[in-house]
């Protein structure tokens, strides 16, 4: 399969990741994905970051949940971090390693959660992070590199980085700023040429 873009050992899928995994999965050590949660955010209009992004309304990426590709890769890595695993728990077995993302802004006219679960299987008590709500808008639902690379320096061991949800390359931002290997797979295009064009700005600041 062709890459979309590969380069210093970071490397993009475009297509289903449903399809695309068979051929990619082998030397992962960590699966860091944020998955869609069916809660159709790019088209709720939550807040302004979101309606101006270039696919509200028109976006179906999260019309609904993913949870057979989600249990497709979780499958497939030693390790594993799923953003928003309680949209998941059907999917995926329990877990007492919860990470939670405890946003410090205070959002007004909207109902959106002051916080973000993930669920990993990583043996290790529950950890939170603080960190600002987003710090791009790229995507919708864009996560802070900050909470990616937080998320990374709990398996300081895992070099090759799995994203199957790859979105606007958050993840793979964080795996090349602490010099690992990344895969990002990508459904939608336009995704794909936003995170080749962040990975090409060089390391990026945790803001």
């Amino acid at each position: 399969m062709t890459p979309y873009y590969e380069q210093d050992g970071i490397t993009i899928y475009h297509g289903d990741c449903r399809e695309v995994l068979p051929s990619v999965w082998f030397g992962v050590d960590l699966l860091l994905t944020d998955p869609p949660y069916g809660i159709r955010a790019a088209k709720r209009g939550a807040h302004s970051s979101i309606r101006d992004c270039a696919d509200w309304p028109e976006a179906k990426w999260d019309d609904e949940t993913a949870g057979d590709a989600v249990a497709q890769a979780v499958a497939i890595a030693p390790l594993a971090m799923v953003w928003g695993g309680n949209y998941y728990t059907d999917v995926l077995p329990p877990s007492s390693s919860w990470l939670a993302w405890v946003k410090p802004e205070a959002e007004t006219g909207f109902s959106l959660a002051d916080m973000e679960l993930c669920w990993t299987n990583l043996g290790c008590a529950a950890r939170v992070k603080r960190a600002p709500r987003r710090d791009g808008h790229d995507h919708p639902t864009q996560k802070p590199v900050a909470v990616m690379s937080w998320c990374l320096g709990l398996a300081p061991n895992a070099r090759t980085v799995l994203d199957p949800f790859m979105g606007s390359g958050t993840t793979l931002v964080a795996a090349k700023n602490s010099g690992r290997r990344a895969i990002g797979i990508e459904i939608e295009e336009r995704y794909c040429e936003i995170a080749a064009k962040r990975l090409s700005q060089g390391v990026l600041p945790l803001t």
